[in-house]
């Protein structure tokens, strides 16, 4: 392996159901067909050096979703990007790709930015839910993991979250009228463990007042990567990987330690 990059896709539209087992077939096949000098592992069953970090669970879509490709041979970025994306099929679109310069990509997933969209929701029922969720120290809900039954605090891992209101999306379910708004929550959330999924930010407004949208969110993961503890907002985790390409050096942080 001679070069590593590093892409982001989203996952879009009907894709959002699709498995994080089906969407690295859907890859793999992808890369064979764009003709990318993929590298492979050593031993018996090779397999190709893509790995993924911090990917969203089946259900929802995203905006900013990671993988990393190990490649026997020098690629251009924005060429692989787009030999990538005519490859894949509809709704999992390659949005950019960087070489990997400096540090590991995983590391520097400390938070998403996550869009709910709420049709037939209250505005006021859901902004008074939302203050009183600010309003507490602590609220703890569970949730059902390969561990069994897990009890934590759904509230130190939100670091902002607002209402907004808006178009309802075009997923709309049965009884929906078109043109009608919808309510928005629009939450910054850290990458604690276990992580604070959108779920579990609603099971805790409805602890604390009660609130429970009668339809199924629409949700999104907008943004992930370093996080600004004081807004709340992840930044590009690829900056580190522009700043050295356009000639800065990194610093002892920055080294490259391997795959993700």
């Amino acid at each position: 392996m001679v070069q590593r990059l590093r892409v982001r896709y989203a996952k879009r539209g009907r894709l959002r159901f699709t498995s994080h087992r089906d969407i690295s077939r859907a890859v793999e096949r992808a890369v064979r067909r764009a003709g990318i000098p993929v590298a492979y592992s050593a031993g018996f069953t090779p397999h190709p050096k893509i790995s993924y970090a911090g990917a969203a669970p089946t259900g929802v879509a995203s905006e900013a979703e990671y993988l990393e490709i190990g490649v026997t041979r020098p690629c251009e970025p924005e060429r692989l990007r787009a030999d990538l994306d005519v490859s894949l099929p509809p709704g999992l679109d390659v949005l950019d790709v960087v070489e990997a310069r400096a540090g590991a990509l995983a590391e520097r997933l400390e938070g998403s930015m996550w869009e709910l969209r709420l049709p037939g929701t209250d505005l006021a029922a859901a902004t008074t839910a939302v203050e009183k969720f600010l309003a507490a120290d602590l609220v703890e809900v569970e949730r059902l993991t390969k561990k069994g039954l897990r009890r934590f605090d759904a509230r130190a891992a939100v670091l902002r979250i607002e209402v907004l209101e808006g178009p309802e999306g075009t997923q709309r379910t049965a009884g929906q009228t078109p043109g009608r708004s919808c309510v928005i929550l629009r939450m910054g959330v850290r990458h604690d463990n276990p992580a604070v999924r959108p779920d579990d930010v609603l099971s805790a407004l409805r602890q604390v007042a009660g609130f429970a949208p009668p339809s199924p969110p629409e949700v999104t993961r907008l943004a992930q990567g370093p996080l600004d503890e004081r807004t709340g907002e992840p930044a590009d985790p690829f900056e580190l990987d522009r700043d050295v390409t356009r000639g800065g050096v990194p610093g002892p942080a920055d080294r490259v330690v391997g795959d993700l």
